[in-house]
C-alpha cells in the first residue's frame, strides 16, 4: 500500500509544475466560482488535461459568443497559458473527423487575439486550424489584422514575426501566411499584404499561387492596375507561376475598367510568351475593351489571336469587331476576320 502511495506520489511530481499549477488553480477555485457552467467544464477538462473532451464540450457555435469559454485562462501567466493552449493543439491533432475540435480552435484563437501579445501564438493555432480543414469565423480576418499592423508598427520586420513561431515549436508555412495576406486585404491594408508576401522567402516560406492570387485579386479590384500587373509579372517571370485564369480575368477586367486596353493586350502577349495559357475569358474582356475604347485595328488583332488558339467571340462582339473594321476603312482586316470566324464556326 505505502509503495503503491509512493509510486503514484513521483508519477504526480514528474508531471511538472504546470500540472500542480493548474489541478491548484482551478479546483481551488471551483466551489466559490461565478463562471458560466461550460467555462467551469472546460477549467475542469484543463486541470486533469483531458484536452480531447474539449471538442465535446464545444458543441454548440453559440460557444464561440462572448463571452469567451477559455477567458479563465487569463488567470495564468503568460508561459504557463501557451504551455496549455499548445497541449490543446497537440491533443487534437490525432481526432477524427479532423474538423471536430473547429468551435474549439475558433474560441483559443479569438480567444488569443484579443489577449495582450498575441503572436506568435495566435498564428500558431490557426496553422492547426487550417491543417484541420477548418475555416475561422469572420471576425478573425479584423483581429489578425490589427495585431499583426500592432507589431508591425514596433518596426519589426516581416521575416522575424513569422519565425517567432519557432520559439513555440511551429514554423511558419503558406498557408497561414496566405490567411494573413487575405486578411490584410479585407481591411484595405493592400500595402502591407505586399509586404508580406514578399517577406515570406525571408521566413523560409515560399509564396505560391494562392498567395500571388490574394494579393493581384485585391489590387484588381481597387484598380491599382500598375501593382497588379507587376506582381502578376512577377510571379510569372521570378517565380515561374502560372497564374490561374480567375487572376488573369480580375487583372483584365480592371484595366478595361481604367481603359487601359493597350496595356491589357500587352498583358496577354507577355502571358503568351512566357508560355501561360489564356483562356476565352481574359480574351473576350480585352476584345470588349477595343471595341469600347475604339481601337477598332487592335480589336481586329486581339480576335485574330483569339481565332488562333480556337476561340470564338460571341456574336454580337464577332458583328461588332467585323462593321467598326468596315466602317473605318479597314475591309481586308475586316474581311480576313469575318472569314476567320466563319471556319471556326463550320
Amino acid at each position: 500500500m505505502a509503495s503503491n502511495m509512493v509510486t503514484g506520489a513521483a508519477k504526480l511530481y514528474r508531471s511538472g509544475p504546470l500540472f500542480h499549477y493548474c489541478l491548484f488553480r482551478l479546483t481551488s477555485l471551483h466551489r466559490y466560482s461565478s463562471l458560466p457552467p461550460l467555462e467551469e467544464s472546460l477549467k475542469a477538462a484543463v486541470a486533469v488535461k483531458m484536452y480531447q473532451k474539449i471538442p465535446d464540450l464545444l458543441s454548440s457555435k453559440e460557444a464561440i459568443q462572448n463571452p469567451n469559454p477559455f477567458s479563465f485562462l487569463s488567470t495564468f501567466p503568460r508561459n504557463i497559458r501557451m504551455q496549455i493552449i499548445d497541449e490543446i493543439l497537440q491533443s487534437f491533432i490525432p481526432l477524427r473527423p479532423r474538423s471536430r475540435p473547429w468551435i474549439a480552435y475558433a474560441c483559443l484563437l479569438l480567444y488569443t487575439l484579443q489577449s495582450p501579445k498575441p503572436l506568435p501564438l495566435a498564428l500558431a493555432i490557426l496553422q492547426r486550424m487550417l491543417y484541420s480543414g477548418c475555416i475561422p469565423v469572420l471576425q478573425t480576418h479584423l483581429l489578425l489584422s490589427s495585431a499583426w499592423l500592432e507589431r508591425r508598427c514596433q518596426s519589426e520586420c516581416v521575416p522575424n514575426i513569422l519565425l517567432e513561431m519557432q520559439s513555440i515549436g511551429y514554423r511558419p508555412d503558406c498557408g497561414t501566411c496566405n490567411y494573413l495576406i487575405s486578411s490584410l486585404c479585407r481591411v484595405d491594408q493592400l500595402v502591407e499584404a505586399v509586404k508580406v508576401l514578399k517577406g515570406m522567402v525571408g521566413a523560409g516560406c515560399v509564396p505560391d499561387l494562392e498567395s500571388y492570387g490574394i494579393v493581384i485579386g485585391a489590387l484588381s479590384t481597387v484598380r491599382k492596375t500598375n501593382d497588379a500587373t507587376d506582381m502578376l509579372k512577377e510571379m510569372v517571370a521570378k517565380m515561374g507561376l502560372m497564374p490561374r485564369q480567375a487572376t488573369v480575368v480580375k487583372v483584365a477586367v480592371a484595366l478595361r475598367a481604367n481603359r487601359e486596353i493597350w496595356k491589357a493586350v500587352e498583358m496577354i502577349e507577355f502571358l503568351e510568351r512566357e508560355g501561360s495559357a489564356v483562356g476565352f475569358d481574359s480574351y473576350e474582356v480585352v476584345l470588349e475593351g477595343c471595341l469600347e475604347c475604339s481601337e477598332y485595328i487592335l480589336a481586329g488583332k486581339v480576335a485574330m489571336g483569339m481565332a488562333e488558339r480556337g476561340f470564338l467571340p460571341y456574336i454580337k462582339v464577332r458583328q461588332k469587331v467585323v462593321e467598326r473594321l468596315a466602317g473605318i476603312g479597314e475591309w481586308e482586316l475586316a474581311c480576313t476576320v469575318r472569314q476567320r470566324f466563319s471556319e471556326l464556326r463550320s
